[in-house]
Formats: structure tokens, C-alpha cells, sequence
């Protein structure tokens, strides 16, 4: 077994000179002991504790958005082939916006407060698999680049980890990340935000060079997410996180039905 050696987050930032001197013995003994026992020490960085859910079936606590806001428009992108990995993307067994509870009720209240202007919303994703994050990373290390083009002509795809499009963990699989629009009422015509949904480029960030028309439509957006409680993602306007989360820590992978 492991001797698992935890050490605190400033200590790996290069303040561990620092402490006191037993417990520099303590942790040197724990090396000697692996060295002369054959016992592996691992260096490990505390953290706030992450949980990772397997279960198949939706928790009680999550929910189809559609049922709970009025109007909704629903395009789940990774449902379909209309996306930057080409193909449906694994956990994504039916179009459907699943949320926490939280999320989808503070999203209503974002519906009901956009409707005297004329607007609703409409969402490409929301809860991810974490299986789908997954499909995500493979294929970002994969050759294939047959939607460049429409999807990320400005980045090389071996960048997009780097650049932070694409990440081995998701916000989007704790149930309370939502990727969105501005729509018309009534019907589902899209407001101009400069760049289409997960056009993955500095263009589509908070500094991206986009007509003054866009640039209002985004802070439209965006004003009334925060009014609710959401936390918009500077890389992607159309990416919001509920302040408040409900399950920070954890990460579900029940598919998408």
C-alpha cells in the first residue's frame, strides 16, 4: 500500500521550508521508509474533497429544465453530430436539459425576468456525463480536425487544453453549468452574439472584437444570469455557472435521458 504523504497547498507553492522541524523528520522518515521497505511515496496536495458519481439513474435532485421553465428552447448540441467533435458525444441519450434543482429554478427566474423584453432563452448544454468529458479529451488528442473550420479555425487543436476549451473535468458535470442564448419572442430566432455557439476563439471570450450590436446583446445576457445568481465564464459568453452550486465538489456521469 501507498504511503501517502499529504502536504498542504502552500507547501507546494514552496513554503514547506519552513515548517517546523518535526514534521520534517516525520515526512523524511516516511521517504527512508519507502526507500529501504520498497513501500512508493506519493506527494499529494490536499484539496476540497471531489467525488465522482457512477450511478445510471438521474438523482432525485436533478431535473428536466424544460419542465420547470415556460418556453424554453432546447438544442442539445452533443445530442446531435452539430458540434466540434462531429458525432454525438457519449452519456447523451436524448435531448434533454437536465439541471439541479437550484440551477433550473434560478434559470425560470431568468426566463420570467427576460420575457417583458421580448427574449427567452434557449440552451445547447447543461448537466454533461462525465463520459462525455471524456469523448471531450479524446478527442482533442486525436488527428482529427474535419470541423476546424466552423469550430475552432483560430486555435490548433493541441492548444485547446491549454486555452482552456476543453478541461478533464467539467463544471458542466456537477448539474448547475448551462451554456445559452438570447432568443426573439415569440419563436426561437437567435440574437447576434458575434460567434455562434462553441466557436472556440478569443472572439467568442470577453474580449473578443465583435460588433457594438453583439457586444450588447452578450451584456443583455449576461446582466440578467448575474441578477440570478450566475457566474459567466470570460473565455465563452455563452457559458454560466450558479454561484450557489449544490454538489462543488461532485461529479456525475448518469447519462443524459
Amino acid at each position: 500500500m501507498d504511503v501517502i504523504v499529504k502536504i498542504e497547498e502552500s507547501a507546494a507553492t514552496g513554503q514547506f521550508c519552513g515548517a517546523p522541524r518535526a514534521i520534517r523528520m516525520a515526512l523524511c522518515f516516511a521517504l527512508l521508509t519507502g526507500i529501504f521497505w520498497g513501500t512508493p511515496v506519493t506527494a499529494q496536495i490536499s484539496s476540497p474533497a471531489s467525488t465522482v458519481s457512477t450511478s445510471p439513474a438521474r438523482p432525485p435532485a436533478f431535473v428536466d429544465a424544460a419542465t420547470v421553465i415556460p418556453g424554453l428552447v432546447v438544442d442539445m448540441r452533443y445530442f446531435g453530430t452539430h458540434n466540434f467533435v462531429g458525432a454525438r458525444v457519449d452519456g447523451y441519450e436524448a435531448p434533454v436539459c437536465v439541471l439541479s434543482r437550484q440551477a433550473a429554478t434560478a434559470l425560470a427566474a431568468v426566463q420570467r425576468d427576460l420575457s417583458p423584453r421580448g427574449l427567452g432563452l434557449k440552451v445547447f448544454d447543461c448537466y454533461r456525463p462525465a463520459r462525455g468529458v471524456r469523448h471531450f479529451v479524446r478527442w482533442a488528442r486525436d488527428r482529427d480536425n474535419s470541423t476546424k473550420a466552423e469550430f475552432y479555425p483560430h486555435v490548433a487543436k493541441g492548444n485547446l487544453f491549454r486555452d482552456g476549451y476543453i478541461a478533464s473535468r467539467s463544471g458542466h458535470s456537477r448539474g448547475s453549468t448551462v451554456d445559452l442564448t438570447l432568443v426573439k419572442l415569440p419563436g426561437d430566432e437567435e440574437l447576434d452574439m458575434g460567434t455562434p455557439f462553441d466557436f472556440l476563439s478569443p472572439q467568442s471570450g470577453q474580449h473578443g472584437k465583435v460588433s457594438s450590436e453583439a457586444r450588447v446583446n452578450r451584456k443583455i445576457l449576461a446582466d440578467a444570469m448575474r441578477a440570478r445568481g450566475f457566474i459567466p465564464y470570460d473565455k465563452e459568453w455563452w457559458h454560466f455557472t450558479l454561484r450557489n452550486e449544490p454538489f462543488p465538489n461532485s461529479y456525475f456521469d448518469f447519462p443524459v435521458r
